[in-house]
């Protein structure tokens, strides 16, 4: 409980016109003591469970999965709760139900003789649950979990005494006239969302939502309903961003990847992006042209595309990536602060021998048909070229969803975040060799450490304000393009980004991507902790959390850095990475007793779960535990509500010695 403090007359009046406004929701010495009385409880309940994922890369299946079983969290708690009483089976099943509810039910009434048993069973079975998962939670907070419609008679149930024969009595009877009156399954499935929702406190998603998976739109879709999360950018999010922003050189990145991988599912049915337009003029173009050096990565014996669908969609690829280099030439003129005028490369081309010119030497190229390109004048759109980029932005900025998604992205995403002692961002801070922050030009001025990150906070967000001017804009718009590959940028922080290496040249010197100081630096707790005390980050137990670079697991590398001041949880979401980390994701999970790294290996398929109740298999790693179990006290929200406990007990003073009167509410 809070200490009574004496006030001096000094103070009140310095606090009046606070006082004053407390005293409009709390008039009287009743009112502000219940909401004290309130507050201090909360303060008291244990901490909230927070998940941190990084690089999700489009794998909408597994992310949602993840989400569905808390990280293995619902499976643990099943298994207390009914361990001693269930096989196996019976808790796989249960827990298959719980995060697959609706289908799940369909199922089970094909083959279930005794539907009103089941119901029974299942029910008092998702009680137990329900009331294991909200114990950490006010009553307040689960009524706001619950569907309205159901609201009142589950809190009944989720608050039946054991041991009271007349409440058990009470409580059978609503469990029988749910099943009498069919309501059954609804309430089910109602209990089961309720269960994942209160399994995870606050979501925390470290970039990458975007890139070579088929459902970053339907992830995107889901976290437009979820209650509690925030995004740390990652370079893939900005690229998609400054797609949408309307930034010609974002588009051709964003449709360039999506080609290279064959993943046109979120760009066509997700955004309804219009690449007519981009077939047209590519098949006209290439129409001779195989575009070897652009087949994109399917696997040979991968039925889905046809021999006609590879060849095309290899001419789009290369249609958009000459298109892209051309206006990568562009916007390097318009900004020669950024320094990159070493990734202007179609100049350095001979168009007559095939072949380039670099500071490692010179190369033959592995593609040398260029119909498109004037070697006098190698950055000029074609007339068809520049129609097509008018058409795609177009697109871009008209795609109603898209918008929403980006909207989504600001509104709950920031470059960098601070939660209860941690530093998130997804990639890097620019440092310097000796480990010092590193000054970043942006326009006119230097930027380093948080004065960056802050910084570039409102430059991304001005391009999507309706009142920025329009030079500003116009700025903010090309900038997502920096924060894309620039060697500056904090989501990038490498020599080079060797897009155009990588396609027409074969020497693997060329293609080299040298990182930035942070990577051979992360690893020095002094670094780290530099970082952290830049960004106001303070006591005992505080870290710095990435994603961004996988972490090669199979090869015996440590996610926990820095004499765990660094956690980096960037396991491989994406099935490409899945050989070279070994696993597929990480989740960190930061409980009331500390944190905990969940390893999951890969995952099959949301059908497989519902009909056969298979389940990610996740190894858990104990991080770092607490000497004592974390309260809300323990928690930026703690301090929130500790001020405002403080803010009240001087009210209460005023009132006591008539600074401020009292009011009677009717």
């Amino acid at each position: 409980m809070a200490n009574a403090q004496k006030y001096t007359v000094a103070d009140l009046e310095r606090d009046h016109r606070v006082l004053e406004l407390l005293a409009q929701n709390f008039p009287n010495i009743s009112a502000a003591s219940t909401e004290i009385i309130n507050l201090e409880a909360i303060l008291n309940l244990p901490k909230g469970t927070e998940h941190f994922v990084a690089d999700l890369h489009g794998e909408y299946e597994a992310f949602r999965h993840i989400l569905k079983n808390a990280s293995g969290n619902i499976k643990r708690k099943v298994t207390e709760i009914f361990g001693a009483t269930m096989r196996d089976s019976e808790i796989k099943e249960l827990c298959s139900l719980i995060y697959y509810p609706k289908p799940k039910l369909e199922i089970i009434k094909q083959h279930e003789q005794d539907l009103a048993n089941f119901y029974q069973i299942t029910l008092n079975q998702l009680v137990k649950v329900v009331r294991s998962v909200s114990s950490k939670y006010t009553r307040s907070r689960v009524r706001k979990s619950l569907p309205k419609s159901y609201a009142y008679i589950i809190e009944e149930m989720l608050h039946e005494t054991p041991g009271d024969v007349k409440k058990q009595a009470y409580f059978n009877r609503i469990i029988e006239t749910i099943i009498i009156t069919g309501q059954a399954e609804d309430f089910i499935v109602a209990m089961c969302n309720v269960i994942q929702r209160l399994s995870i406190d606050q979501l925390h998603i470290l970039g990458d939502i975007f890139d070579r998976g088929p459902g970053a739109h339907l992830i995107m879709d889901l976290l437009s309903d979820y209650p509690n999360f925030d995004i740390q950018w990652g370079n893939h999010d900005i690229v998609w961003m400054g797609a949408a922003a309307g930034n010609p050189v974002c588009i051709a990145n964003v449709l360039r990847m999506s080609l290279r991988y064959a993943n046109m599912t979120t760009l066509e049915d997700g955004y309804g992006i219009n690449l007519v337009p981009l077939v047209t003029m590519s098949m006209e173009t290439y129409a001779n042209d195989d575009c070897t050096c652009f087949a994109p990565r399917i696997a040979p014996d991968d039925s889905t595309y046809s021999d006609r669908a590879r060849l095309m969609l290899a001419r789009m690829h290369k249609a958009i990536a000459i298109l892209q280099f051309k206006l990568e030439g562009a916007i390097i003129d318009r900004h020669p602060e950024w320094g990159m005028d070493d990734r202007k490369l179609l100049n350095h081309i001979n168009y007559k021998e095939g072949t380039i010119s670099l500071p490692e030497g010179t190369f033959p190229l592995l593609d040398s048909s260029f119909p498109t390109i004037d070697p006098a004048d190698p950055y000029r759109l074609t007339p068809e070229e520049a129609e097509l980029v008018e058409k795609l932005v177009h697109s871009f900025l008209v795609s109603d969803k898209l918008q929403s998604h980006m909207d989504t992205l600001i509104s709950h995403g920031s470059i960098f975040g601070v939660y209860n002692g941690n530093l998130l961002y997804h990639a890097s801070i620019p440092l310097n060799p000796d480990g010092t922050l590193k000054d970043v030009t942006v326009g006119s001025e230097k930027y380093r450490g948080k004065k960056l990150l802050k910084r570039i906070n409102m430059i991304v967000r001005a391009a999507f304000n309706d009142d920025t001017e329009a030079e500003e804009r116009a700025f903010a718009t090309d900038f997502f393009w920096f924060l894309w590959c620039a060697p500056d940028s904090p989501l990038f922080d490498k020599s080079k980004m060797s897009t155009f290496e990588r396609y027409f040249i074969a020497s693997p010197e060329t293609h080299k991507e040298i990182k930035g100081n942070y990577y051979t630096l992360r690893d020095n707790p002094g670094v780290c902790d530099m970082i952290l005390e830049e960004f106001n980050v303070t006591g005992p137990h505080r870290h710095i959390i990435n994603g961004h670079v996988p972490v090669r697991a199979a090869s015996g590398e440590s996610p926990i850095k820095a004499d765990g001041k660094l956690m980096v949880i960037d396991g491989g979401f994406a099935k490409a990475y899945h050989d070279t980390t070994g696993i597929a994701g990480y989740t960190l999970v930061f409980h009331s007793r500390g944190f905990e790294l969940v390893q999951h290996e890969p995952f099959t398929s949301a059908e497989n779960a519902i009909l056969n109740g298979t389940d990610i298999v996740s190894t858990n790693q104990i991080v770092e535990m607490s000497a004592h179990r974390m309260r809300v006290s323990d928690t930026d929200k703690g301090a929130v509500l500790q001020s405002q406990i403080n803010e009240l007990m001087e009210l209460l003073y005023a009132y006591r010695r008539g600074y401020i009167h009292e009011r009677s509410v009717r």
